[in-house]
């Protein structure tokens, strides 16, 4: 099978050839404005498919198609936002000389309109798919799956690229030429508008069991959901969604340049792309991780329900997700799987099983979390579908919501240094031991659960509770004026209590003195164990306490 990409040796056409690199069934004819940088290209690529360089410019891409007959043409090139008077012309091109096209479109008005060539690509035999990317073909494949069940009253969703991504050219003239201007979308049940990039929430991305990303400034942005999706989903009466670029203050200059051209009302600030591309792309510093939520909100049996979808990609495989959706076609077409003849957006043209696969070879992980079990108990709700791959006895110690008391042995370890001394006073840390009696109880209530340890009578207590704000989806735990924000990472049998945020009295502190230490859960021998240890930044260890416990008589 022969593809020509257009732009493909440009950010998302470059990373699909990388990704199908592997099938010998491809020919991969990789097109651009400039044959140098397309030879070279082809040249870094070691693979199993063919790649061959071509000059085309899209002006010129009928000639292409007729003199290399492909039977796929990828455009891959954008904005396409800036198409001009004629969008659609190489959609047409391909219909013309029987083509099959596909493309990575993410502006909603491009996309929504393709389907205005659909009788053409009908007549013609071939496949015309706009917006064949995250943006509205995974979205729409995990609304699909959150939505089994329930009447959906609202959408919304973010995707968040690692700082160290990169920012292509064009996707950063998309973005800054939209910026304050008029985004098409659903509000209160009513077609409306508002201002891209003018407004903004916080978000935690948090497979359950995983490593949360820090919470993230989303703002919002023009994408072919806010229209795709109240169409498939007629209850929708709200929808949202964003993208949170970091490092955060530069995305909150965007934020100052939408809402000034909304305020001042100015013309496209699309003359800044450049400057803003430069400095996107020069500051670059925090978690190499990147990722993406998708959360619906409606009704079951009369009854609210919230649930949500999480992506977590690590280091560099999370800017190759946009261009898993083609890709995947791909496969499926060269196995005689052909999407339905006709012109029209991507929406439905994969399922989220078709991008799990995809998913799998790469380190991605992903996740559901929902309110549908509020009667969980508070770590099967901090942990959602992750809860149910622990330890028996960790499982066991975490999963009642009645009052309850675990007994063992244990062994505490204490800091020598007199700072560590004082904060363990202070708390109520118990003394350094060998070998003495613990006992836990936990007390329920309707905000958290209150721990009160004893060991060999030397008590001391704290409050964990579910997080909220910048603590989202993490586990707070509160010893007398100070919280802690854990996050709750299921792995190799064990559940990690891995502290990412902490204040007092609400003032948030600096992270770099956050207290740390390796502290887990496990099952050893039948029975739980416990392994904590809490040191800190020019305190060193404070404390450190391990050992068993069994589950006593009901309270």
């Amino acid at each position: 099978m022969k593809v020509l990409v257009l732009g493909g040796y440009g950010v998302f056409g470059g990373r699909l050839a990388e990704l199908v690199a592997d099938f010998p069934e491809l020919t991969v004819l990789i097109a651009g404005r400039s044959l140098a940088k397309a030879s070279l290209f082809c040249k870094g690529l070691d693979s199993a498919a063919t790649f061959t360089p071509l000059e085309v410019d899209r002006s010129a891409v009928s000639s292409a198609l007729t003199e290399h007959q492909p039977d796929i043409l990828v455009d891959a090139s954008g904005p396409f936002q800036s198409y001009g008077d004629d969008p659609y012309s190489v959609a047409k091109a391909c219909i013309a000389t029987g083509t099959h096209y596909l493309d990575f479109a993410d502006a909603a008005d491009f996309v929504f309109g393709i389907s205005a060539l659909n009788e053409q690509a009908r007549k013609a035999g071939v496949v015309v798919l706009a917006g064949v990317s995250s943006f509205p073909v995974l979205t729409a494949s995990v609304v699909q799956e959150l939505s089994k069940g329930i009447e959906i009253k609202s959408v919304k969703g973010g995707i968040a690229p690692s700082p160290y991504a990169g920012v292509g050219m064009n996707v950063m003239r998309a973005v800054v030429g939209y910026a304050g201007g008029s985004v098409k979308l659903i509000r209160d049940g009513k077609k409306t508008t508002a201002r891209g990039l003018a407004e903004s929430l916080r978000y935690t991305i948090s497979p359950p069991g995983k490593m949360p990303i820090r919470s993230i400034h989303f703002s919002l942005v023009d994408v072919p959901d806010l229209q795709l999706l109240p169409m498939a989903y007629p209850s929708i009466e709200n929808i949202w969604m964003g993208a949170g670029p970091t490092p955060e203050f530069l995305h909150r200059i965007l934020n100052v340049l939408a809402k000034s051209r909304a305020m001042l009302r100015l013309p496209s600030l699309g003359f800044l792309a450049p400057l803003c591309y430069w400095m996107l792309n020069l500051v670059k510093y925090g978690e190499h991780r990147g990722g993406m939520f998708v959360e619906v909100t409606g009704e079951k049996e009369g009854q609210p329900i919230i649930r949500s979808w999480h992506l977590l990609a690590e280091g560099d495989d999370g800017p190759y997700i946009p261009s898993m959706a083609i890709e995947t076609l791909l496969r499926k077409w060269v196995d005689g799987d052909l999407p339905t003849i006709g012109a029209r957006a991507a929406t439905n043209a994969l399922d989220l099983s078709d991008f799990e696969r995809a998913f799998g070879s790469h380190a991605i992980s992903f996740g559901f979390r929902s309110t549908d079990g509020e009667q969980a108990s508070l770590y099967e709700k901090s942990l959602g579908s992750a809860f149910a791959d622990l330890p028996a006895q960790v499982q066991a110690l975490h999963g009642s919501k009645e009052k309850r008391q675990w007994r063992g042995r244990s062994k505490v370890s204490r800091g020598k240094g007199f700072l560590a001394r004082v904060i363990a006073t202070i708390i109520g840390f118990p003394p350094e031991n060998e070998a003495t009696s613990v006992t836990v109880t936990f007390t329920p209530n309707e905000e958290g659960e209150l721990w009160e340890r004893n060991f060999g009578g030397r008590k001391f207590r704290s409050f964990q509770a579910l997080g909220a704000g910048r603590n989202q989806h993490l586990l707070t735990e509160r010893f007398g004026l100070i919280t802690v924000g854990l996050a709750l990472v299921a792995q190799d049998q064990r559940l990690y209590l891995i502290p990412r945020r902490w204040s007092i009295l609400g003032l948030p502190l600096p992270t770099f003195l956050l207290p740390k230490g390796e502290s887990f859960e496990e099952e050893q021998n039948g029975k739980f164990s416990f392994n904590v240890r809490i040191e800190a930044p020019i305190v060193g260890l404070i404390v450190a306490y391990k050992g068993e416990l069994s589950e006593a008589a009901p309270l």
